[in-house]
This record gives structure tokens, sequence and C-alpha cells, in this order.
């Protein structure tokens, strides 16, 4: 069995990709891109999907408020398609090739490396040509979703600002705090997103897993709140079915570090979805190269396990403190 056949045994593709051609044209100057102003002073928000082409959910909701004409009733309203060129090319048959085509469209948001006159491909191209409008953003939601099933998150990245907006949107349940990755900074921390002394402020959501009906219900209540929250809508606005059950809390994990396998040779003890939490230090989750990879401390986490794409030198599950 290829690793595409096994992805497809273990997570049928449940959700219809639509149609986003009839949207291409924008009103932005910018394919794919759409402002709405209402003349009225106020946020400038924007709703985006797509950052990874088979990551459907997002794509669902934004095309879904584009369909209802959906305008703001005070600031602007920005929805928007990114790597629309991966989207076009997914493949059934190969469903996570196109996550992106030459490099992860969220792993750019630097200055340094949009700046780079000397880089050139598909997806600095396309951060290149939204990069104008997104300096004009102010609030920022960034629809995700995830290779294994897993509850949805808010990933709030390290600023209290982020960790403070996500816990007012009251959904979803589990905030995660963490710095990014290495390989590049992504579109939530690019300038005054991440910078802890401007106003700015942008959240990602995961919404399930990438291919599951469900997914899409979690992005249309995530979107309905965001927009509720900074103000540009009121809930009236919007489709009641939008709305999903309130969780009774939210609780915050701080990542701390990840857990890398270096050979082939990694296991888990169990089969982890993510979310799991020990409250001793030193309890046993997997083996690598044969020793075993244990808690570091109390109340530990584990955010997004995954072994579907284990390869030497791949995180295999990030580990996070519980926080209050």
């Amino acid at each position: 069995m290829t690793m595409s056949q096994a992805t497809l045994s273990a997570y049928p593709i449940e959700a219809g990709f639509p149609d986003i051609r009839p949207y291409a044209e924008g009103n932005t100057g910018i394919p794919y891109i759409h402002t709405f102003d209402s003349g009225v002073a106020g946020p400038h928000v924007m709703i985006n999907a797509l950052t990874h082409g088979n990551e459907v959910s997002g794509a669902i909701a934004v095309k879904s408020l584009l369909d209802l004409g959906i305008r703001p009733r005070k600031g602007k309203l920005t929805l928007s398609f990114a790597n629309v060129e991966a989207y076009h090319r997914f493949d059934p048959a190969n469903p996570d090739a196109s996550r992106f085509l030459d490099q992860d469209f969220n792993r750019i948001w630097s200055d340094a490396m949009l700046d780079d006159a000397g880089r050139d491909c598909i997806e600095l191209r396309r951060a290149r040509e939204m990069r104008p409008l997104v300096d004009t953003v102010d609030f920022l939601l960034d629809l995700h979703s995830m290779h294994e099933t897993c509850v949805p998150l808010a990933v709030s990245g390290p600023l209290e600002k982020s960790v403070a907006l996500a816990r007012r949107m009251g959904t979803p349940a589990w905030i995660i705090s963490d710095d990014g990755h290495p390989e590049g900074k992504r579109l939530r921390d690019y300038a005054g997103f991440g910078d802890p002394a401007s106003p700015k402020c942008a959240l990602i959501v995961e919404c399930g897993q990438h291919w599951e009906s469900g997914a899409a219900d979690v992005a249309r209540d995530a979107v309905a709140r965001f927009m509720e929250l900074t103000g540009v809508v009121d809930r009236a606005d919007l489709p009641a079915g939008w709305h999903q059950p309130v969780p009774a809390a939210t609780r915050v994990v701080r990542v701390t570090e990840p857990v890398v396998a270096p050979t082939m040779d990694f296991r888990f003890v169990d089969n982890y979805t993510g979310m799991e939490t020990f409250p001793e230090a030193g309890t046993v989750i997997g083996w690598r190269d044969g020793e075993p990879v244990t808690t570091p401390y109390p109340d530990c986490v584990l955010v997004m396990p995954s072994v579907r794409q284990l390869r030497p030198g791949v995180t295999v599950v990030r580990l996070g403190k519980l926080i209050g």
C-alpha cells in the first residue's frame, strides 16, 4: 500500500472541494481576494483560507461568505483564498501532494525572505502579491486543518495579545501558544501580528482533519465568532446554523519542545490523537531508537501527534505545558 492509499484508507475525503473560480478576479487587483469597505470607521478584518492547498474547510467557509454576499457593518472585511495554484492541483488520489507546490506558503512571511530578489517560487510570488493588502489588515483569522484526527485548536502564537483574542472568541476549547516553526515565519506572525507592541492581531484555527465533513462546520463557527468579536458583522447577519455550541471553558497549552524522530525507528505507546494530558512527569509516551520518550514535566500535553509522514528529522509531536 502506498502512502497515498494508506492516507485515503485512514482519512477518506468526505468534504467536497468547491469551485472557487467564479471568484478568481477578486475586486482588489489581486486574484481571489475581495475587500468590502463599509464606509464606517472600524478595523480591517481578514478571513484567509487555503494557506495550504489541500485544507478545504476554510475554502468552504470563505466561499460561503462570498456566496451569501456578507458585507461589513463597520470597517473593512477581506475574504481571501491564498495558495490557489496548489488548491487547483488537488488530486484526490494523492491528497497530501497539494499542501504546497514549491515551498510551504506558511513559512515565508518574513521581510528578509519576501524582500530577497534572489529567491523565487510559486508561493513567494503569491505572498508578494498579497503582501501590500496584508500590511493594511488589523485582525487576521487564518483557517487551517490537520493531518490527523484531532479536536479543533486555536493556535495563537507566543504573544499574550493573541492568547487573549483566542480566549475572547471562546472557541475552540484548546488554545495552543507556540513560537512557530524554525523553517520560517507563518502568516500569523508576519509584521505587526507578531509584534507585541502593535495592536494588530492574528489567529490560526485548526478546524479538524483536512477532509472530514465536520471541519467545515468548525470553520464557519470560527469565522462567525471572529467577525462578531471584531465588530464587522452582527450575529444576525449570518445563518443561524453557523454557530456551534460554545465550550464550557478554554484551556491554554504553552508548547515547550518538539519530539523529533532521528530515524524511522519511532512509535508511540498508544494511538494518540492529540491533547492527551499526563499528570506525572516521566510518563513514557513513545519509543525512539529503542529508548523511551517521556514527559518532561507534570500536566504535559501532546500537541498534534503524527507518524503518518514519518521520516528522519520530522517532528512527531510537540510537548506543551498546561497553563492555569
